[in-house]
């Protein structure tokens, strides 16, 4: 599958061959929604917690008598209708991990790559070459690539210049293509990469294999 390749500066582009994985249908799919729904889950922390009337502090004595008083029958004042009692159904701690395995994360990777190189989400650059430390500058060269939109940015390694230049950006986010997965792929308008990062990434998915 043929693919830009943008000059370092960004001012012109040429076309090279790439051994993309490709998919008909809907192969890869499930595999896909499996990988980013584990990855989205293990973000969550789970360490909500609310404490039952067994473990709310104080007495357990009854606060008056069953009978006689003209008064509903309770029993202590932990109970979940009173202020300061226990709470009924309240969070409890929990690990939210899903696990999926090498095969299913690299076929999801694969779809994900073949669905952003379809739909024209993904540029390449030669290399990124950053002289100095400035944002500005580096802004101008991701708009000749990408104008819009946020922007994953990868390469094999990023340089000092290169990563202080991209951070103040608030569009654009940075990794490196031994990081990426799956998820970084869905969730992103647009993936600008370097072409050692982009070889990178395709050994990672098996292509060719």
């Amino acid at each position: 599958m043929k693919l830009k390749v943008f000059t370092a500066n960004g001012a012109s582009s040429t076309e090279k061959e790439f051994a993309i994985p490709t998919f008909e249908d809907d192969k890869g799919l499930q595999a896909l929604k499996d990988v980013v729904v584990a990855y989205q889950s293990n973000l969550r922390q789970g360490n909500a917690k609310a404490k039952t009337r067994a473990e709310v502090r104080g007495s357990g004595k009854k606060i008056y008598r069953q009978k006689g008083t003209g008064n509903a029958r309770h029993g202590d004042r932990q109970a979940p209708i009173f202020v300061g009692g226990g709470v009924a159904h309240g969070p409890k701690l929990r690990d939210w991990t899903k696990h999926t395995n090498k095969k299913v994360k690299q076929l999801a990777m694969r779809r994900a790559l073949f669905d952003k190189v379809n739909d024209g989400e993904i540029s390449l650059i030669e290399k990124f070459e950053t002289s100095a430390i400035k944002t500005k500058d580096f802004d101008t060269l991701l708009k000749l690539i990408q104008p819009k939109g946020k922007v994953l940015i990868v390469d094999q390694q990023f340089d000092d210049n290169t990563a202080l230049s991209a951070r103040n950006i608030a569009r654009v986010h940075i990794t490196d293509s031994a990081s990426l997965n799956a998820w970084d792929l869905v969730r992103f308008d647009n993936v600008v990469i370097s072409e050692k990062g982009f070889e990178q990434v395709l050994a990672r998915t098996g292509a060719g294999e």
